[in-house]
């Protein structure tokens, strides 16, 4: 089927996948919801687990509580560490409160939490590509703040300072625009020549599909719809995405209640994708919604196929093992619809 042509008046929907949980976020709620299964209501949360809204009031209702800091978790009390990751001191102040800690990083922010430091070991300097005051990044930072400076945009590049030209390279936080990255990087290797890259890429495979899935629908769209909360890196990137890919627009919704029936004016063809700490219980209120405005013809728009898990954090693998509890973890089921 042609993604750029609509039979008039027929109006539908093109459902971006891969879409929704990645493996690092379902790893993250997984291990709440086991932690509470375990050990029972209070689960302590440092940050919220993954920025979604609807997740954290979710398990809010189910005893977790969450908090900003580790001094606001009592002395000897078990917290999360959410999949954004946390710095050395975050790990450092919780030992001294004598926490017993789950640490649910993503395993990929790990891998750049440990490039900070192997590269900071060799005395670079650290070109942080992220957005200052995201929890990822205030992490990665805290792992060497002596050798990192944050890089929030390709604006940014030019007030960039190192102190050897040639010994610079670059990291990034795993949620960002693909293409935003690649033009910051490719303006900082104009002042830096022989800028280095990371052994692998930072942006996380997750962040990438869901971006391609929207490329590839959005210039068929009157309008794209990203169910993603506020705080979500990677969900208000969709948004830009969506618009740069030849969306006629494109807005970030928390749930289907916020969809303005203004938007659906005048449209044939809506876009739904969601980001990668959003449910799939929310897309699903969204088609509810937009079928209900007409558009129950729903096309899936699938650019790859994710299989990827991670273990559950290995402090709580150990004690269900040890408990004879089951330490695996159930498929999040996607939608079953017509691909294209």
């Amino acid at each position: 089927m042609n993604l750029d042509t609509a039979t008039p008046a027929r109006k539908r929907v093109l459902l971006a996948a891969p879409r929704g949980y990645c493996a690092g976020v379902d790893r993250a709620v997984v291990a709440v919801e086991k932690a509470l299964d375990h050990y029972g209501a209070p689960v302590y949360v440092r940050k919220e687990i993954v920025h979604n809204k609807h997740v954290v009031e979710t398990l809010a209702a189910r005893g977790a509580i969450f908090v900003d800091e580790t001094d606001e978790v009592p002395v000897g009390a078990r917290v999360v560490f959410s999949a954004h990751g946390v710095s050395p001191a975050v790990h450092a102040a919780a030992a001294a409160r004598s926490l017993e800690t789950i640490d649910a990083t993503c395993p990929l922010v790990t891998k750049v939490h440990k490039e900070a430091v192997r590269f900071a070991s060799d005395d670079y300097d650290i070109l942080l590509i992220g957005h200052d005051g995201h929890e990822e990044v205030e992490g990665t930072y805290g792992e060497a703040p002596d050798h990192i400076q944050v890089v929030n945009s390709p604006d940014d590049v030019d007030s960039v300072t190192v102190r050897d030209p040639d010994k610079v390279v670059w990291i990034s936080q795993t949620t960002l625009s693909v293409d935003e990255t690649m033009e910051t990087v490719r303006r900082l290797r104009e002042r830096f020549p022989t800028l280095q890259d990371p052994p692998s890429d930072d942006i996380c495979y997750a962040t990438q599909n869901r971006q391609v899935a929207v490329k590839k629908l959005a210039p068929a769209c009157d309008l794209v719809l990203t169910v993603g909360s506020a705080n979500s890196s990677n969900s208000v990137r969709l948004v830009e995405v969506a618009l740069d890919a030849g969306a006629r627009s494109s807005y970030r919704i928390d749930k289907a209640a916020e969809i303005d029936p203004a938007w659906l004016e005048g449209v044939t063809t809506v876009g739904v994708t969601s980001g990668a700490s959003v449910p799939e219980i929310l897309v699903r209120d969204v088609l509810d919604a937009l079928a209900a405005h007409g558009f129950g013809d729903v096309e899936e728009v699938r650019t790859a196929t994710e299989d990827l898990m991670f273990s559950l954090p290995k402090e709580l693998r150990t004690t269900l093992k040890k408990s004879g509890g089951n330490p695996g973890r159930g498929a999040r089921r996607e939608l079953s619809v017509q691909p294209i």
